[in-house]
């Protein structure tokens, strides 16, 4: 018991961040919540068919779960940034990221 309270002292600063410093969250729930499906379809792409079909599944679960940690519809903002990204300026892609996105008609709305 005194040492899993002496480690608890040791680490006392870092343990209290959040008290001091108000962009700390006090756990980590929303990154673990958002990591459980690919944890949990783990086993599901070990049959991804070949190394580059499990590369480009990851690719796309990064986006798929960038969109929903920055509260966007996966399947509206990919199939948007889909629509749009073939005559987009290649100087203007971060335009197109997901902090970054707005949709078409918003955009439109704007110009006019």
């Amino acid at each position: 018991m005194a040492k899993a309270f002496r480690f608890g002292l040791s680490l006392r600063d870092a343990f209290s961040l959040f008290l001091t410093d108000g962009r700390v969250a006090i756990d980590n729930n929303p990154t673990e919540r958002a990591l459980r499906p690919i944890g949990v379809g783990r086993k599901n792409w070990l049959f991804a068919g070949a190394y580059t079909g499990a590369e480009t599944l990851s690719r796309a679960m990064t986006i798929i779960e960038t969109a929903k940690l920055n509260d966007l519809d996966p399947q509206s903002y990919l199939a948007d940034v889909l629509d749009r990204i073939h005559d987009h300026k290649i100087n203007r892609l971060d335009e197109l990221l997901p902090w970054n996105w707005a949709p078409a008609d918003a955009e439109n709305s704007k110009a006019a």
